[in-house]
This record gives structure tokens, C-alpha cells and sequence, in this order.
């Protein structure tokens, strides 16, 4: 986080992209998405997670755990069940 403040304000100093790229030992297209976002984005996903062999028992589970809502407690599905 230090780094990415640094790296913008470099750079709205009138530092170039290539220059701070140098300076701070990072790659040019690091640079450039930090001067893109005002606070780093994080971890995005491209495509959603496919599960091939879960998918056909989604609905089941689902099923499963909607009952489970109006059960007992301690006769509810667990994580190991």
C-alpha cells in the first residue's frame, strides 16, 4: 500500500510512468494500473467458477440446507456431513 501511494505521487510530480517504473524496481504495466485505480483493486475473476462434477448436485444441497433452516440445530447438515 506504501508502495502504491509512492508510485502515484511520483507521478503526479511530474515523474513518468517509465521513470518510476526504474525507480521503484516494477514492472511499466504495474505502474500504469496503479495510476488507473485510486486504491488497489484487488483479485478480480474473469470468468465464474465452473464445477463440472458439483453442478448436477447444487440443487440437492441446496435443498438439503433450506430444510435444514427449519430443523433442529443439532440435526442440521454439517461441513463433514
Amino acid at each position: 500500500m506504501e508502495l502504491y501511494l509512492k508510485v502515484r505521487q511520483a507521478c503526479a510530480a511530474g515523474m513518468s510512468q517509465r521513470q518510476a517504473a526504474k525507480e521503484f524496481n516494477i514492472s511499466r504495466d504495474t505502474v500504469a494500473k496503479m495510476m488507473t485505480f485510486s486504491v488497489p483493486p484487488g483479485y478480480r475473476r474473469t470468468a465464474e467458477v465452473r464445477r463440472p462434477k458439483l453442478e448436477p448436485f447444487i440443487p440437492i444441497i441446496d435443498a438439503w440446507l433450506e430444510a435444514d433452516r427449519h430443523m433442529p440445530r443439532k440435526q442440521r447438515h454439517t461441513a463433514k456431513r
